[in-house]
């Protein structure tokens, strides 16, 4: 069975890779969460993050946009102090800001998912890769995209981030094409959301 080269033997990673990476998303929470652990990997290993999901789940109300939205400083406190999460305030704040802006998006499109998939009309985008090398670490769609979310006061979603986010949401199928996981995922038909329509400001 052949894979990207990117999974280590690790079980998580290889677990990750084989069963979630670039699998189209359309769960809110699910979005959420690629989002808040997406943002903490800034300047670390995604492994680093997928050791510490579990307590993420816990630590964050299972990733609940609407709990998250209403820590307070107590609640910040409580997790600078929990050693099994990026303990960085700048990132646990900006989560809670993100959760707000998350059910901001919600409000608007009447959910997230069909706010990011209206950006590529609901249908993932396909690459063909050979090589690793080949994998862009950011497109123009993932510019565009965090351009936007930026005006909509999300924080810690610079391209790079929101490409990782594409990614692992199967919004890109960034699989090389020797991978198994490759043709698994273009002989699916995702059950999108109906078009949302996304203005960039």
């Amino acid at each position: 069975m052949k894979r990207c080269p990117w999974p280590t033997t690790n079980e998580i990673y290889l677990r990750y890779h084989d069963e979630e990476w670039g699998t189209p998303v359309h769960d809110e929470k699910k979005h959420f969460e690629f989002l808040v652990l997406e943002s903490a990997q800034a300047g670390l290993s995604w492994s680093t993050i997928l050791m510490k999901r579990e307590n993420y789940r816990k630590a964050y109300d299972q990733f609940d946009p609407v709990k998250v939205s209403k820590y307070n400083e107590q609640k910040i406190k409580k997790l600078l102090a929990n050693p099994g999460i990026i303990r960085n305030r700048k990132k646990i704040e900006a989560s809670i800001n993100n959760a707000r802006c998350f059910l901001a998006i919600q409000k608007e499109f009447d959910s997230f998912d069909r706010y990011i998939w209206g950006f590529v009309n609901n249908k993932p985008i396909v690459n063909r890769w050979k090589k690793l090398s080949e994998i862009p670490a950011r497109t123009s769609l993932s510019d565009q995209i965090s351009k936007d979310l930026i005006h909509r006061g999300f924080r810690f979603v610079g391209s790079t981030i929101i490409y990782a986010h594409l990614q692992a949401t199967g919004i890109v199928n960034d699989h090389l094409v020797t991978c198994f996981r490759y043709k698994e995922l273009c002989s699916r038909s995702p059950s999108p959301s109906p078009l949302a329509q996304v203005t960039v400001s």
